[in-house]
């Protein structure tokens, strides 16, 4: 991976390093590369609500637009629903502007292929080749260079589709639904009560400078209480760009990303619809999930964290349903990407087609207590290389046993190690979590 694209696409502080500039260049050499140069291709675009995005649309426009590609605008939408429209529209790629679940200041830009997946590496690197080099585009003029177009039924497109997955009628629900002022803030609330719910939406009124400020998916508390305070069956929280959701049950528990994928898992592997009887998740994901899943007969693959890994995992062992204990899940049979909307209708229709309640379902789950530990170090290499680290750990493991899990990794931003273990006893889970650290700065 170069130097501009990360795992999630460019990201940085909008004005400071995601700039106009860069925009521009990204829109140009995007375009270019997606088109394959072909005259009358177009590229849909979408943002989440950043004050930042209108700033870094106009630039991304001319750049797409510079190289000869119409530019098919929807607005803000979440990032899934422009995978959906790219595919949807016949476009020759898709772009989100968008950081997340990440503060305001913050942006990034997301490209999707034809095909609505999120790009190879070998793509962006060629991307990113072009954006250092961009003489080598031709630049067409007259009636060659591109135009922008309004896609004035986006919205109702997307909401048609989300609709179409799932047979439920949510008639009788009471349904609170976080909107992190973001992408879901006009989607979520409409899906939710075009389907029967009664809905109490929150953070949903976006001003461009509160997406994800003490809400969303990474601040679900506000929703807990709300949830509690109006005696509703269960709550949803999505993220700034909507491709994530976490739950609520009706007593104000949070139910994470991994107790989803054990409800939803089961319920698609009862239905003969789970691909090959396999879950795919990362290395974050709780122990307790693979217990859960293997007592219905269902094979857990992990991967590194990031959902570009769990997608490339998905496609790689022909599974189609995976995800994140953050929430970001993939429904293969549905669409290409995490989609926090399309899973939170599927968790509501689990939900009504057995007559139980979130907090029971979610109770197929034990959760193992979990220990996080970030310990700082000056050679993150030669920790992590040390033969004392590894015959540490594999003790520990030894002393766990099948009741618990540790995973040691380096920050890949930070000079850390990052300890995590997950044991069923909790007096045994610190004590081997104290263990590694002193290894570790013993070896620092």
């Amino acid at each position: 991976m170069g130097s501009l694209f990360g795992t999630d696409g460019v990201r940085g502080i909008a004005n400071r390093e995601l700039t106009p500039e860069l925009a521009l260049k990204l829109g140009r050499a995007g375009a270019y590369v997606l088109s394959g140069g072909r005259p009358g291709a177009k590229m849909v675009v979408g943002c989440d609500t950043r004050l930042s995005c209108d700033m870094l649309e106009a630039a991304l426009a001319a750049g797409i637009c510079s190289a000869g590609v119409d530019v098919l605008r929807v607005g803000v939408l979440p990032t899934p629903a422009v995978a959906y429209l790219t595919r949807e529209l016949g476009a020759a790629g898709g772009v989100v502007i968008s950081a997340s679940h990440n503060p305001m200041e913050d942006n990034g830009i997301k490209f999707f292929g034809a095909s609505g997946y999120k790009l190879p590496d070998e793509v962006e690197e060629e991307i990113e080749r072009l954006v250092y080099s961009l003489d080598s585009i031709p630049l067409p003029v007259g009636e060659g260079i591109g135009r922008v177009h309004q896609v004035g039924d986006a919205v109702d497109r997307y909401v048609a589709f989300l609709k179409g997955t799932v047979s439920c009628d949510l008639a009788g629900f009471k349904v609170v639904v976080d909107c992190a002022n973001g992408a879901a803030s006009q989607v979520a609330p409409r899906v939710l009560r075009e389907l029967g719910a009664e809905v109490t939406a929150i953070f949903s009124s976006p001003d461009g400078a509160n997406i994800n400020a003490g809400c969303g998916s990474t601040h679900p508390e506000k929703l807990q209480e709300a949830v509690v305070s109006h005696g509703a069956h269960l709550g949803l929280a999505h993220d700034g760009d909507a491709d994530r959701v976490v739950a609520v049950d009706h007593a104000g528990n949070l139910v994470d990303g991994d107790q989803i994928m054990v409800i939803l898992g089961r319920y698609l592997k009862e239905q003969g619809r789970l691909a090959g009887d396999t879950v795919v998740v990362t290395v974050m994901s709780n122990l307790g999930l693979d217990l859960a899943l293997q007592e219905s007969g269902i094979r857990v693959r992990r991967t590194k964290v990031g959902d570009r890994y769990v997608l490339e995992e998905l496609l790689r062992c022909g599974a189609n349903f995976g995800g994140e204990q953050s929430g970001h899940i993939v429904m293969l049979d549905y669409t290409t990407t995490g989609d926090g909307i399309l899973t939170a209708l599927h968790l509501l229709q689990v939900v009504k087609e057995k007559g139980a309640s979130l907090q029971e379902l979610a109770a197929q789950m034990e959760k193992f207590p979990q220990i996080l530990e970030n310990v700082p170090v000056r050679d993150k290499e030669k920790v992590m290389s040390s033969p004392a680290l590894a015959e540490a750990v594999a003790r520990q493991q030894e002393r766990l046993g099948a009741q618990g899990r540790i995973l040691v990794r380096p920050s890949g931003t930070e000079p850390l190690i990052r300890i995590m273990v997950e044991a069923r006893d909790r007096d045994c889970l610190r004590a081997v979590v104290d263990e590694l650290v002193n290894v570790i700065r013993c070896l620092a």
